[in-house]
């Protein structure tokens, strides 16, 4: 028997679940998440090996999705020191590189910034020549300030990565082979200061991916997998190799969310949906458009940095399991403070003091627990009244999210989905506000962690060309088969590559006939 472990980090529960071959639930198993994350994720890993009893030697692929790279950027920790080299020279020396930065994650990282002169115009001629000796200077200079990741952005290396490519030549020359280097064209789109923003916080979390990684391999192996390969989520709900997640861990920072998405579209055969992920903390609202999630089109800030890689379209509102509900004035709030994963200590319905909306939907008797320090005996004392204001309340909530997200004006399919998911009361699903019907499959709370174990692996490109220098049909061939070879190189098995999605947008305002192209490709994992 080929069977696959799911496992997805959520900021209250890290779950684990394992298929076989046909997409089977073999084992299910929600623990809480740990403040190091990787101790909940072994401990997710072991509960659901021992619960479901497989042996460990039948497992051909571990699936993972983690917060690691996101917790490091927002909390400012275990970042590495990281230089960011921007090829520009004279033509972007106007605005600093890094300047839009929070001061405290600038300094997290070093604030080590470097201008030389290079970089291309749109249509992929210089602008100047690269000044390769201005480069072998601050890679001297990098090594004596102790570098342990660097990031090299210039203009237009989306057009052409040339000088990008051989910046990159340069550092390894003089640096070795052992530090990591992120070039802008292999993480971001067209715009130069995002793109660049977007490189510079890979090659920051290169060093904590790592370790993350390292960890869970070992994890593995001490569990008796020690011929599975190993993947990670990214932020498009697809999959990665674990050497391709080294390179790339920036595309594991909205995975979560992503996974729940696909989860939910795979347990109810739904292609195009509103996607309700109600977690312990937070719900997520993101749209499903063929399967997938409909990806942003604007700027998405990480940590305070904007950036303009790939990232799923989500709405979040303080409304999971665990939020705080207070009376004030007379109203009722719901939020932004949440009890996270010490709900099952210090809700009331578990003998604590604090009342959530997990209390709410067990007292107003629709919700079910299975959890025996759970007793809803405890919640009696609550004014019926205040209890079905609170639950309107949290109805409106996410009512008013699924109609944020929607692009229409109909009603649209509506999936609950994560372990918050009882808060909505089956009685409305016939009326929830935008909603054409309203599903919660069975397995919804582990949607994420099926999600991660049945994903595909994908690659995308976003390139603009200039179509003096080619014609359109060479353009949208090498934007093809640049999207096909990524996926193949994050895992994809080849004969199953397709290409999913083209999209073709005219530059009339650029001279010289441009035209920006996005491709995505997706494939089966390439199973051992």
């Amino acid at each position: 028997m080929v069977l696959r472990i799911g496992i997805d980090v959520g900021g209250t529960h890290t779950d684990a679940v394992i298929l076989d071959e046909g997409n089977n639930l073999i084992g299910a198993v929600k623990t809480r998440t740990t403040p190091d994350v990787t101790s909940g994720i072994v401990e997710a890993l072991n509960k659901v090996l021992e619960t479901s009893g497989v042996d460990p030697e039948e497992i051909r692929a571990a699936m993972l999705g983690t917060t690691h790279c996101t917790n490091a950027i927002v909390q400012r920790r275990d970042l590495a020191r990281t230089a960011l080299i921007r090829v520009g020279r004279p033509g972007a020396e106007a605005i600093e590189p890094l300047v839009e930065w929070p001061a405290e994650l600038r300094e997290a990282i070093g604030d080590i910034r470097y201008l030389v002169h290079g970089g291309h115009e749109y249509t992929g001629e210089e602008i100047v020549p690269l000044d390769e000796g201005e480069v072998r200077g601050v890679a001297k200079e990098l090594r004596e300030r102790r570098v342990e990741s660097v990031a090299v952005c210039s203009i237009f290396s989306p057009v052409n990565a040339d000088h990008e490519e051989r910046v990159a030549e340069i550092l390894r020359e003089e640096l070795g082979p052992d530090i990591p280097i992120t070039l802008s064209h292999e993480i971001g789109s067209i715009g130069l200061l995002e793109r660049e923003n977007s490189a510079a916080l890979n090659a920051a979390v290169v060093k904590v991916a790592g370790r993350a990684i390292d960890a869970f391999e070992r994890a593995m192996v001490d569990a008796g997998i020690e011929g599975a390969a190993m993947y990670l989520s990214q932020n498009d709900g697809t999959l990665m190799s674990a050497d391709y997640a080294r390179r790339y861990p920036i595309f594991t920072v909205a995975s979560g969310p992503t996974n729940s998405i696909r989860g939910a579209a795979f347990l109810t055969e739904i292609k195009d949906g509103i996607v309700v992920d109600i977690g312990g903390t937070t719900t997520l609202v993101g749209a499903l458009v063929k399967g997938f999630p409909r990806e942003s089109a604007i700027a998405v800030e990480i940590g305070g940095v904007r950036t303009n890689f790939r990232m799923p379209d989500l709405i979040a509102i303080g409304c999971g399991g665990g939020t705080l509900v207070k009376r004030r004035d007379g109203e009722i709030e719901i939020g932004p403070e949440s009890l996270g994963y010490e709900l099952v200590s210090k809700g009331l319905a578990w003998g604590g003091d604090t009342l959530t909306t997990t209390d709410i939907a067990l007292a107003a008797g629709y919700a079910h627990i299975e959890d025996p320090r759970c007793d809803p005996s405890r919640l009696r004392g609550l004014d019926p009244d205040f209890v079905s204001r609170a639950v309107r309340k949290i109805i409106e909530r996410v009512e008013e999210s699924v109609d944020r997200i929607k692009t229409s004006p109909e009603p649209m399919p509506v999936v609950l989905v994560g372990g918050g998911g009882i808060l909505i009361p089956p009685s409305y699903y016939d009326r929830l506000k935008g909603a054409s019907k309203v599903l919660r499959p069975s397995h919804y709370q582990f949607a994420n962690a099926i999600g991660a174990a049945i994903a595909q692996v994908s690659g995308q490109i976003d390139r603009v060309y200039s179509l003096e220098a080619m014609s359109r049909e060479d353009a949208m061939r090498d934007a093809k088969d640049s999207a096909i070879r990524r996926a193949i190189e994050a895992g994809a098995s080849p004969i199953t590559v397709q290409v999913v999605e083209v999209e073709e947008i005219a530059l009339p305002y650029l001279p010289g006939n441009a035209v920006r192209i996005r491709v995505k490709a997706a494939g089966d994992l390439a199973m051992r």
